[in-house]
């Protein structure tokens, strides 16, 4: 049985696509497209940088087909909802593979908040212009 842990996801952090959602892949052989157990729906990940308390982690996140905005684009400010972490292990070739698997039941866009345009000082070259005319 999985054990799904719920990821905080605080107010002050930020959230930056890497990738637009791309169709998650079951079986890399037969090129199988993965699909929700309960559901049937099909999945797509998506890779998003995380900017929390001056640190930044990649997640690469999973994300069912109904839970992705139009307008999806690497370089664009989402908001995960319902962030879930998975740890998993597996054996491979005798290797042990572990880490983290992040799966959301929707991504909403998230408008970057409005840069304000720099004061004109007066040691500017354009402010010592006009005073001179």
């Amino acid at each position: 049985m999985a054990r799904y842990i719920p990821v905080l996801v605080k107010p002050t952090d930020i959230y930056i696509t890497g990738t637009g959602d791309t169709p998650k892949i079951k079986n890399p052989e037969t090129g199988e497209i993965a699909t929700d157990r309960d559901t049937g729906e099909v999945l797509h990940t998506v890779t998003v940088m995380q900017m929390s308390e001056g640190r930044a982690e990649i997640l690469k996140i999973t994300v069912p087909v109904s839970g992705v905005p139009a307008g999806l684009v690497p370089g664009v400010m989402v908001r995960p909802v319902d962030l879930i972490a998975t740890p998993w292990a597996r054996i491979f070739n005798g290797n042990l593979s572990d880490g983290v698997a992040y799966r959301v039941s929707r991504l909403e866009l998230v408008q970057a908040p409005a840069m304000a345009a720099p004061a004109e000082s007066a040691t500017e070259p354009t402010a010592a212009v006009k005073k001179a005319a």
